[in-house]
């Protein structure tokens, strides 16, 4: 019989995701769902009487103006830190924010001042205060981040973990900002903050990272030791000219195959399709092998394997078609849940989760961005200020009211990788991300 986990401490994302699938696995019919994860709802949108632009490109320019409003209105001006998750269409009074999110909305800052969404000064001034807080100010232990904290004062909330993947996001945006913006205070804050993490620390004594640490009870057991998102923490750690771990905790982690309807990859059975997009944001893996595979191209497989899965249950929900399809983590009527396939995990009832698709549109284009044009046109509910909302239902009209930053911040960043390669190619200019590669044989 499998036990909920404990009420009395906040579980990781991870966690929940881990314990998601299990239970998908060993009962089908029920559905996990967390309130201290998510706590999005129902509700009724106001759909935007704009129709969408012609072109692909003015799509994903549209797309990336309404993730970039989200990531400079729902963040402090003073700290930085953007929060978790905010109303789609705006006015948000919640002040919890996490350091994934200010990762994904610091190279977001990137893109905008590159884009001239938002005054360049403005831009720039708003990152300086974003690492000036993070190095001085934000609790930091052995360089590592608490999970969630408020918005305003950077305090821990919900006795959050240190996170070594949330850190881990949080300097890729770090670092992508210290080589876009050519200012010398900016690149030494975001230095600092990089060459502080003592990555050592986090293996606790193991060939694999932890998950994270807590105050009260120490490490977290799990490990990040089976494929899945974890390639940028391995890498940063290994590309580290302070605090290095060696080259061969890259072999530290399982890569196991699985093959659906003819495609293989390498993949991790209970975790959803984010996993493969999120290291991805960054680290430049195209036209890269090791060992192993090839990452970018293992990518693209996954999404085609997630498409025909998807298609595969228009039996029991007539709303997944050629172009509309997608299902990662994500808000529930239930609550923050993970599902998605293949194999099959979680309760799916045909709610449609457009970061899939966004995640993807570097992977698999075409079909992401034929995907993500027919739910802005078909269902112009799921549309708000914040671009897509993060998941709806169209079988049961149950609209999410809510959009995450990290759901935001994929679909941002790997649409501007598909316009232009801007973040791929800034953030590999940093000599530790290139040093890394070298050391792993990502040739």
């Amino acid at each position: 019989m499998m036990k909920p986990p404990t009420p009395t401490r906040l579980l990781t994302r991870r966690e929940i995701l881990s314990y998601s699938a299990r239970v998908a696995l060993a009962c089908p019919s029920l559905s996990f769902a967390t309130s201290m994860m998510s706590c999005g709802g129902g509700g009724s949108a106001t759909p935007t009487p704009t129709p969408p632009p012609v072109s692909d490109d003015e799509f994903l320019d549209e797309l990336q103006r309404a993730s970039f409003n989200f990531f400079w209105e729902q963040a402090s001006p003073t700290t930085g830190l953007v929060k978790d998750r905010a109303l789609a269409g705006g006015n948000d009074t919640r002040t919890v924010a996490s350091i994934a999110a200010t990762g994904f909305g610091l190279t977001a800052l990137c893109i905008g001042h590159k884009r001239a969404y938002a005054d360049a000064t403005q831009i720039q001034v708003r990152v300086s205060n974003t690492l000036t807080f993070l190095l001085n100010q934000l609790t930091n232990v052995n360089g590592f981040f608490y999970h969630f904290i408020d918005m305003a004062s950077g305090a821990r909330v919900w006795n959050s973990e240190v996170s070594s993947i949330d850190t881990s996001i949080l300097l890729c945006g770090v670092l992508t900002c210290r080589q876009y913006f050519q200012d010398a205070q900016i690149q030494s804050l975001a230095a600092q903050i990089y060459n502080r993490v003592n990555w050592p620390w986090m293996l606790n004594g193991g060939s694999a990272f932890s998950m994270g640490w807590r105050p009260e009870s120490g490490f977290i057991t799990t490990r990040w030791d089976t494929y899945s998102e974890l390639m940028m923490l391995y890498l940063l750690a290994i590309g580290s000219t302070t605090n290095p771990v060696a080259a061969s905790a890259w072999d530290a982690f399982t890569r196991p195959s699985f093959t659906y309807q003819g495609l293989t990859y390498i993949t991790n059975l209970y975790a959803p399709l984010f996993i493969h997009q999120y290291s991805h944001a960054w680290f430049d893996f195209r036209k890269k092998a090791d060992k192993y595979t090839n990452y970018f191209t293992n990518s693209v497989t996954a999404t085609q394997a997630h498409k025909q899965f998807c298609l595969s249950l228009q039996s029991q929900f007539k709303d997944y078609q050629s172009n509309v399809w997608g299902i990662t983590a994500s808000d529930s009527a239930s609550g923050y849940t993970a599902w998605g396939g293949p194999p099959s995990m979680g309760a799916i009832d045909g709610s449609i989760v457009p970061c899939a698709a966004g995640g993807s549109l570097a992977f698999v284009p075409t079909d992401c961005i034929a995907a993500l044009r027919t739910i802005r046109t078909q269902y112009p509910l799921a549309w708000q200020r914040y671009g897509f909302l993060d998941a709806f239902n169209p079988l049961t009209g149950w609209y999410d009211s809510d959009v995450l930053g990290i759901d935001a911040g994929i679909t941002m960043l790997m649409a501007e990788n598909q316009r232009s390669s801007f973040v791929w190619n800034t953030f590999m200019a940093n000599p530790e991300a290139q040093s890394a590669f070298s050391a792993v044989g990502l040739q």
